[in-house]
């Protein structure tokens, strides 16, 4: 019976398909044919054709691999096959990181290398992060000749954010275009035959070194392009711009309007070829300029292609954030400068958030575009069709939508392209997504369209796919991805459920979906039919299973033109009449019968909706010919060790290099930090003062066993703490941002690096947006303000004539960066500004209340809590000090050391005077740990006075149970313990100062005639009091005036023997 679809691909566009055996070509198949072939071949990709070419013995001396590179899926084959047979260049392993290059340029120089003298040209290959940690090597390679110069081929495709998105952001080159040397030419590729004619035109240019990136993102990964060998010509001996004359191109891309007034200019890319085929569409005074070559640069060739007509020039720069300046602009700036009427020149930044938006939502760079010219028309013909499939790795029909690509491929009239994709992270054991688009080849302009930008995995689509196939159900109940089917399309489900049980299993949302846009789904046990028609397991059944799928396709796909017989028919002139030794007649029969629609009628009754996921291309795998799957770079076990591989590439990198140190800084913990810094564990939080007291003081330890840290007696823990979650949860909501959006802003430390986080990660964990903002926030929040009131108070408080103002928000309100937008909440910058212009969060330093050499592999912290009132009784909290009040048992925490003047003097007998106000007392805590060892090992020690005071004893005698233990064992000479609120009411407080002069004369003496040293550690209020207390001492009973007391004090700070540690 046949099956009338409406909205599927028509009888007549469906007729000249004719099925041809469509599997993908192996690696080793790759080896044994020719280049000619290779390029022949639609199953064949551009990028893999990219590494053929650069693999060959007669291109390239050796292939130098990143690892950043394999980590996006490119050089995997190279290894391969430099493995498996003769005639390929020896490849060489690196690891990225800064001065990368220095290795390449060593090859290369002269009286350094071997290379040079036999004649070496060496091809790198990296992704456009690696390349920005190579470039400032690159200034030192040596004049490129025939027989020694370098060629990197650049795969454009980045991760970013917190999912590893991968993007076709040029972000990171924005930084490295100023620096390249001048005998370096840039080339950009966009398209499947661009890439293949600039790689072998970047080997052929013998006087260059050559970067050349191409789109790795959409088009070069593609399969269904069949390309053209570059036109067999001289292109040694000329200039880079004759040179790609010859070959067909030109340095800047011209298209649309030839009296255009407005132009888009933007490197070949993605976005570039879009902007083209919408301006070729929609021409009316609008043009597109895609830069194909970037260095040199060429005046003259830029403004030759630019009509006199054009009045405006937009220019599209990818930069990692929105306050840098494009180099792109820049360069077309100063050449239209000097023209006899130039255009107004204006910059987009394209930041790497605002590339993703453009890749994951429909249209969206279209509508972008029809900001900068009146009207633009939809470059995508109506009539093409787009198939979208989803899979999971461990499915038998992985392979199918290259099956259904390499059936439709054949057909003389019709243009099919397939990409496939995958995410790692959101379901354990991956999910893969493949998009076709099939479109007549009449249809000028669709073949080069991205993918990605045709069919983006929208979030918020409406449908806009005509045929949706799911091969695993699971993926069902995992993510949402019926709602890419167009209202009224067909659904092909590969399932062991039957009608009932799909219904039952559906999340309710999903079941809503099909009712409201009128779904017809059909479900199919492929596996069922399978072992109906044979007995065979294993491969062979996964053969069977794959024809079954392959006929319930075309049954679906041909529409009202599918018939048994006519089905029947093309699978024959495919495959023969048996397959596997099963006769196609059966298979196409059983299909038929099993292909079942599955009606809903009506939505279930109301149910609590499953939160369902987002599929995110983070993730490309190469098919090897032995059977291995290698993900990102990792030959893996499972797929599921592909999200390990991303989260922690360290594991699956080459080898670091050697280094002396037992425990090596760790290279993804905070490498952005200029101080080394350490991933320890909390294992005790403990609060030290009564729950119904007003000061939470509490206690630390922190597990360091593994990590290599090392502190000595007296030093200080910087701990790198976090905002708030709720704070930055409620700001975002505030601030009108959504906290999942990528933004790029500046490493911490850093001037020309940039990473990219998810608006709640950089607020939560970086920006210090509830810290106090100094005086020049105010002058620079104002540029931004839309109300005048507000930039009129701001730019006031900013100046000299503000300062009382300032003082009275900061000291007595104790405003926030936080607070001050909202006291002026016109002042809006966008949140990458914002992050910029809040500035980071700083380390908090806290004395160590531990001896390493007692606890051994920890380290422990004295915190109170710091919280105190605003004027208006807002309630305010110190950011780290909550942070850490918060931290859970087993939380790791990022810490680093700093040394401090807490030491203890180098001779363990001389006397110790320690006074340490509430928090204050930890470092000496550690001082009376070591004394207790050494005494433990028959060492002898000085004379040790402790001086501690807090309010009350019964709540904040702060490790007074260790104290006492120290007195009882002698290790403390004296103890002068004052506190301060324990007296009865009316008589005077004692605080230390008091008790330490009921031991003036032996203090004086410690200090005149025993080399005796003095610590205080606290706040900075009882400084005077005391230092009146030791001045008074030696006066009393070592015969100084007041002022040869103060002198003599004086004098042992110099010393190290009067140390003050306050705040």
């Amino acid at each position: 019976m046949a099956i009338d679809v409406p909205g599927q691909v028509s009888t007549s566009l469906a007729s000249s398909v004719t099925l041809v055996s469509p599997a993908s070509p192996k690696v080793g198949a790759v080896l044994e044919a020719n280049f000619e072939e290779l390029l022949e071949d639609p199953r064949v990709s551009a990028s893999t054709v990219v590494e053929y070419i650069s693999s060959r013995a007669k291109t390239t001396s050796s292939v130098y691999i990143y690892d950043l590179a394999e980590q996006v899926g490119f050089g995997t084959l190279t290894k391969i096959w430099s493995k498996a047979q003769d005639g390929t260049a020896p490849v060489v392993d690196l690891q990225t990181r800064a001065g990368a290059g220095l290795s390449l340029v060593g090859r290369l120089s002269e009286g350094t290398s071997s290379d040079t003298a036999n004649g070496a040209v060496l091809t790198a290959f990296t992704s456009p992060q690696g390349l920005s940690l190579m470039a400032p090597a690159l200034s030192y390679l040596p004049p490129a000749t025939a027989s020694s110069r370098l060629v990197i081929q650049v795969p454009n495709i980045t991760p970013a954010g917190e999912t590893y998105t991968l993007s076709p952001t040029l972000a990171n080159f924005a930084t490295v275009l100023p620096i390249l040397p001048e005998n370096i030419v840039v080339l950009a590729s966009a398209t499947s035959q661009e890439t293949v004619h600039f790689t072998q035109l970047s080997y052929q240019l013998s006087a260059s070194h050559v970067i050349h990136i191409f789109d790795h993102f959409s088009s070069s990964r593609e399969v269904g392009h069949a390309t053209l060998p570059l036109p067999e010509k001289d292109y040694g001996n000329i200039s880079v711009a004759e040179a790609i004359q010859r070959a067909g191109y030109s340095s800047f891309d011209y298209v649309g309007d030839a009296e255009a007034h407005t132009v888009v200019l933007a490197l070949n890319g993605p976005l570039a070829v879009a902007a083209k085929a919408i301006a070729n569409k929609s021409r009316r005074g609008f043009a597109v300029v895609s830069v194909n070559v970037l260095r040199p640069w060429d005046e003259a060739a830029l403004r030759s292609v630019l009509p006199v007509t054009v009045t405006t020039v937009h220019v599209l720069d990818d930069v990692p954030n929105a306050t840098t300046k494009g180099p792109l602009f820049i360069d077309v700036f100063s050449t239209l400068l000097d023209s006899i009427n130039p255009p107004t020149v204006h910059s987009h930044r394209i930041t790497p958030s605002q590339t993703q938006v453009y890749i994951s939502q429909k249209d969206s760079f279209k509508k972008f575009l029809a900001t900068l010219v009146p009207e633009v028309e939809d470059p995508v013909p109506a009539i093409m069709k787009k198939l979208m499939f989803f899979s999971t790795p461990s499915t038998t029909l992985s392979n199918l939508p290259l099956l259904v690509e390499g059936a439709l491929s054949t057909s003389r009239t019709l243009s099919s392209r397939l990409s496939i994709d995958h995410d790692v992270f959101s379901k354990r054991g991956g999910i893969t997504a493949s998009r076709i688009l099939l479109a007549p080849r009449s249809a000028l302009g669709s073949e080069d369209f991205p993918i990605p930008l045709v069919l983006p995995y929208d979030a918020q689509t409406n449908g806009e796919v005509d045929f949706l196939a799911i091969m695993d159900q699971t993926i069902l109940k995992t993510h949402s991805v019926l709602k890419y089917a167009k209202p009224c399309s067909t659904i092909l489900i590969v399932t062991t459920w039957t009608a009932e049980e799909l219904f039952s299993n559906l999340p309710i949302q999903v079941t809503r979906l099909i009712v409201e846009r009128e779904l017809r789904p059909f479900i199919i046990n492929v596996t069922d039919v399978a072992e109906k028609l044979t007995s065979a397991i294993g491969q062979v059944q996964d053969v069977i299973s794959n024809i079954v799928a392959y006929l319930a396709f075309m049954r679906m796909y041909l529409g009202a033109a599918a018939t048994e017989e006519n089905v029947l028919t093309l699978a024959i002139g495919s495959y023969g009449e048996t397959v596997e030794g099963v006769e196609l007649i059966k298979l196409n029969s059983q299909t038929w019968d099993a292909l079942e629609e599955v009606l809903f009628i009506e939505a279930p009754a109301e149910e609590k909706p499953v939160e369902l996921k987002e599929f995110e291309f983070n993730a490309i795998a190469v098919e090897t010919d032995e059977g291995d799957t290698v993900v990102n770079g990792a030959r893996l076990g499972s797929w599921h060790d592909a999200a390990k591989h991303l989260l922690f590439p360290t594991i699956f990198a080459p080898p670091t290099e050697s280094t002396d140190e037992e425990f090596p800084q760790h290279p993804s913990l905070r490498p952005e930090l200029p101080e080394r810094t350490f991933l320890v564990t909390c294992t005790v939080n403990r609060r030290l003062t009564p729950k119904e007291y007003d000061r939470n003081v509490f206690h630390l330890e922190f597990n360091t066993s593994g990590t290599g840290l090392k502190y000595a007696i007296g030093e200080a823990l910087g701990v790198h703490g976090w905002n708030d979650n709720q704070e930055v949860t409620e700001f975002c909501e505030w601030y009108g941002v959504d906290p999942n959006r990528l933004i790029t802003i500046p490493v911490p430390g850093s001037e020309d690096k940039h990473h990219t986080r998810t608006v709640f990660q950089a607020l939560q964990q970086q920006i210090d947006l509830f810290g106090r903002p100094p005086k020049s926030f105010y002058t620079d929040l104002a540029a931004y303000a839309t109300s005048q009131a507000d930039k009129y108070s701001l730019q006031f408080i900013g100046s000299a004539e503000g300062s009382s103002t300032f003082k009275k928000l900061s000291e007595k309100d104790t405003v926030t960066f936080a607070d001050v937008l909202k006291l002026y909440s016109s002042a809006r910058p966008g949140i990458e500004v914002l992050c910029e212009l809040v500035g980071d969060i700083k380390p908090r330093h806290y004395s160590i209340a531990s001896a390493q050499s007692v606890v051994g592999d920890r380290v422990d912290l004295l915190v109170v809590t710091v919280d105190w009132a605003t004027s208006s009784g807002s309630p305010r909290y110190g950011q780290c000090t909550r942070y850490l009040a918060g931290l859970q048992i087993g939380q790791k925490v990022t810490v680093s050391i700093k040394p401090s003047v807490m030491k203890l003097p180098p001779n363990d007998t001389q006397p110790l005077i320690m006074a340490g106000l509430g928090t204050g007392a930890a470092p000496f805590r550690a001082f009376l740990q070591h004394k207790a060892l050494l005494q433990s090992q028959g060492k002898a020690i000085g004379p040790v006075y402790y001086y501690f005071g807090s309010r009350h004893q019964s709540q904040e005698y702060l490790y007074g149970e260790e104290i006492e233990a120290f007195i009882l064992d002698g290790i403390i000479t004296r103890a002068g313990l004052a506190f301060s609120r324990d007296g009865p009411p009316g008589l005077k407080k004692v605080y230390i100062q008091h008790k330490m002069l009921e031991d003036a004369q032996d203090l004086a003496r410690m200090l005149k005639h025993d080399q005796g040293v003095f610590y205080l550690c606290g706040p900075t209020w009882p400084v005077p009091d005391m230092y009146e207390a030791l001045c008074g001492a030696l006066e009393k009973y070592q015969g100084m005036s007041k002022d040869q007391a103060g002198e003599y004090l004086e004098g042992l700070k110099e010393e190290e023997r009067y140390v003050l540690e306050v705040y």
